[in-house]
Order: C-alpha cells, then sequence, then structure tokens
C-alpha cells in the first residue's frame, strides 16, 4: 500500500525530553497545526524522528517508570520498567508508548501512528 503525505515533518530528538518530543509529535499527527484540521480525519501528513537514541532520560525514571497493562484475566495486571522496554523495543517503543498515550482513544489511533517512524 503506497501513500503519499503532503507534509512530511522531521523531528530532531536530541538532547531533548521524551515528553515534550511526544507532544510534539502527538499535534503534528492529529493535524492540529493544519489550517484544515478536522478532528474526524487522519492529517496527510509523515512524522520522521532523528537522533532518537540522543533523547534525554533520567536514570531514575529508567529504573522507576513502569508500563502498565491487563492481560483480561483476574490478577492478571502487568508492569514492565522502561528499562526493559529499552532494551527490546529500543527507543522507538518508548516514543511509540508515548505518543499513543497522548493521541485521542479511537479508531483513528492506530493509523495515526502508522504515519511515524523512528530512526536511532
Amino acid at each position: 500500500m503506497t501513500t503519499t503525505t503532503s507534509k512530511i515533518y522531521t523531528i530532531d530528538a536530541t538532547g531533548r525530553t521524551l515528553g515534550r518530543v511526544a507532544s510534539e509529535i502527538a499535534v503534528a499527527l492529529m493535524g492540529k497545526n493544519e489550517l484544515s484540521y478536522a478532528p474526524n480525519i487522519v492529517a496527510d501528513v509523515a512524522v520522521t524522528v532523528t537522533n532518537a537514541s540522543k533523547l534525554s532520560i533520567e536514570p531514575t525514571k529508567l529504573n522507576d517508570k513502569e508500563y502498565y497493562h491487563n492481560t483480561g484475566y483476574p490478577g492478571g495486571n502487568r508492569h514492565t520498567p522502561m528499562k526493559r522496554v529499552l532494551e527490546k523495543e529500543g527507543y522507538e517503543g518508548i516514543i511509540k508508548r508515548a505518543v499513543r498515550g497522548m493521541l485521542p482513544k479511537n479508531k483513528l489511533q492506530k493509523r495515526r501512528l502508522m504515519l511515524l517512524t523512528v530512526q536511532d
């Protein structure tokens, strides 16, 4: 499936915190900085994050920050420290999880996340 996008955003993550970068990505993916913004339409943009490995993440956050999910069974709460997610999925996993939390929880969320690419 080939899609053409009219606008390409390139965000440099060097020396910036995860939340600041993620909020900028989320605004661009939703199209809120475009004149033709509509909440029910996926914006015609593509976002590329460069230098993701140079994000400024505090060492205490690597150990203390945990990602939670539930398996759906009783007692199925699971938590994963940020350090383990970084080892398994790299910086792409951390950035995508942060951006997913900032996007609206609707049918367009997955389509918007597919427009995000992360480069180390």
